[in-house]
């Protein structure tokens, strides 16, 4: 038998080109099985174990998996705003903890998640180097931000214009990375997360200026009254913030109609979660609110329909490649008709000629499988990132 796998390997080796590509079709056959099978379970892990921890969902009226995929997953689509007031009204129910999040604007392409520390303590997350933010200006980033952009506590981020021609005057804001967070394999490892009010900074609600009692230059104050000051546009605006600014920072209009995307309701109980979706269902005509896990079991059903669709293809190319081999190997027996009659003159039993072939066979669907098991091992330790990026950025 020895002897058998030797003659099969010289000839394979002879016959490389024909060998190679044969290795390939059959290793790309049986990759793409496997390979669908384990980014569709790595999705349904990552989906459904953040929806399963999260209770409720409360946003403005629309499209709730949007509403859903924006709140947990920090996706790029966004929902209509919501204003404060909904945060007074859940707290004023005394049915559930309201943690708010507000996720409009990135910084390097990583999502800026203004929100509070209920949340850390809510998702279980936890600081590795450095401390929470505790002022204006102040940020938290994931492991993968630090580890990406090669950031440290102490150094800063700026966020990042959510358009080229930005009108209104809103400057990037330079944040002072006060922690980094433990790595959990999950989308909080790529967000940066602040306070509300410094994502209410970077929208240009609250900024902070040159203090105009003391500005003396005639073309930097327009007019002065006992009342008010007005100034000029020239009036210098600063993009960080610091203990030595800090105090200069204000916002304009009533807090209570600042946005938000939406608000995580942590409800004390099932029943207290019930009464509360019922006020939500009864009372309110601009806003809804979600069982994130629903949305994401019928997001799921929708993927594992299109699944067995693209199962169904992927048997048939299956099939097809299956012929193809069988017919490649029948015209290569054909042509070494002269071969095997050699073997045959030479004395050599016909079983001699079977197990020269299956020797050759074997070898090849060796190889083929060595190939794909590499494949797949090379995408389990890439899964997270690839369905991330597929299936929920």
């Amino acid at each position: 038998m020895i002897d058998s796998f030797y003659l099969a390997w010289r000839y394979i080796v002879f016959n490389r080109v024909k060998t190679i590509t044969l290795v390939l079709c059959i290793s790309l056959v049986s990759f793409l099985p496997f390979a669908l099978k384990t980014l569709l379970n790595e999705s349904e892990h990552q989906l459904m174990s953040r929806a399963t921890t999260t209770p409720l969902l409360v946003g403005a009226k629309g499209n709730s998996l949007d509403l859903v995929m924006n709140s947990l997953y920090f996706s790029k689509e966004k929902p209509d705003f919501i204003s404060m007031k909904a945060i007074e009204k859940i707290m004023d129910s005394y049915l559930a903890l309201p943690i708010p999040l507000y996720t409009r604007f990135h910084a390097r392409d990583y999502p800026i998640v203004g929100t509070t520390l209920d949340y850390f303590e809510f998702r279980k997350r936890t600081i590795s180097t450095g401390r929470a933010f505790a002022m204006l200006g102040e940020c938290v980033i994931g492991a993968d931000v630090a580890s990406r952009l090669n950031i440290n506590v102490g150094d800063s981020i700026l966020s990042s214009p959510e358009n080229l021609f930005d009108l209104a005057g809103v400057y990037p804001l330079k944040m002072k990375v006060t922690g980094i967070l433990d790595k959990t394999n999950s989308v909080d490892d790529k967000a940066v997360f602040v306070d509300l009010k410094t994502t209410w900074v970077i929208q240009g609600l609250g900024h902070g200026h040159q203090d105009v009692k003391t500005l003396k230059q005639s073309g930097d104050v327009l007019s002065r009254s006992e009342k008010s000051i007005t100034t000029s546009a020239k009036i210098k605006q600063y993009t960080e913030i610091n203990t030595a600014n800090l105090e200069s920072f204000h916002f304009h209009g009533d807090p209570s109609i600042y946005p938000l995307t939406s608000i995580i309701a942590v409800p004390q109980d099932e029943k207290s979660a019930t009464i509360l979706m019922g006020r939500y269902l009864s009372e309110q005509k601009n806003q809804q609110i979600v069982r994130p896990k629903q949305v994401i079991e019928d997001l799921l059903g929708n993927i594992f329909q299109i699944k067995e669709f693209i199962d169904a293809v992927v048997l048939i190319v299956a099939m097809a490649m299956v012929l193809a081999v069988f017919l490649i190997f029948s015209l290569s027996f054909r042509l070494r008709q002269k071969e095997i009659g050699t073997i045959l003159h030479l004395g050599c039993s016909r079983s001699t000629v079977v197990k020269l072939i299956g020797a050759e066979i074997l070898i090849i669907a060796m190889f083929s499988g060595m190939l794909c098991y590499s494949a797949l091992l090379v995408l389990q330790h890439f899964q997270g990132e690839i369905v991330h990026k597929l299936f929920i950025s």
